[in-house]
């Protein structure tokens, strides 16, 4: 199986590759959108802010590559973000593969989110093997509003979209590669798509 983890300079690469490994496969960093295209996987991952990540997707023309894959797509963190219409940091046009919107979380807690939260309405076969309420690891101020193609919740002064789901397009807004057995299931369920 050929997995892909799109480079594109804003993403938390290696501990990604090395959770990979760690399942048992190999995981290739590329920006070549032929190489991308040949996947039989891909993981689209994002750490940063959204509108110097899409500048960076735009220079490399990966903004119109990444909607027209076929094969699996895992956006995790940033990615996922990216992958929606819009997103309020930098007033930011995102890749449009999600009818979703991206807000900043209110005042009311404090931002970022950083560290051990809860996913719940599970909806995917994403989440197999996982239980409700199974905790996972969170790092963001930005959150993907609930959704047609949400198929995982979490909670923090709001309910928000953790996971989202549209075709072949996945995203997470948790770091599976950070979220210890169960982040590492839903990878291997990704993987096993």
């Amino acid at each position: 199986m050929k997995i892909v983890i799109i480079d594109y300079g804003a993403g938390n690469i290696q501990s990604i590759k090395f959770a990979i490994k760690r399942l048992g496969y190999e995981a290739v960093l590329s920006s070549d959108p032929e190489e991308i295209r040949a996947a039989d996987k891909v993981i689209f991952p994002g750490v940063g802010e959204a509108s110097s990540a899409m500048k960076m997707l735009r220079a490399t023309s990966l903004d119109r590559i990444i909607p027209e894959l076929k094969q699996p797509v895992l956006g995790i963190c940033l990615g996922m973000q990216l992958m929606c219409e819009h997103s309020e940091e930098g007033d930011t046009t995102g890749l449009g593969i999600f009818d979703a919107r991206v807000v900043r979380f209110d005042n009311s807690v404090k931002v970022p989110q950083i560290g051990w939260n809860q996913i719940y309405d599970l909806e995917s076969e994403l989440f197999e093997g996982i239980r409700e309420k199974e905790y996972i690891y969170l790092v963001h101020s930005y959150y993907v509003k609930e959704c047609e193609e949400t198929i995982a919740s979490t909670e923090y002064g709001v309910e928000y979209t953790s996971a989202i789901k549209k075709n072949n397009f996945y995203g997470v807004q948790f770091h599976p590669e950070k979220s210890s057995d169960a982040g590492e299931r839903i990878l291997e369920n990704f993987l096993k798509l």
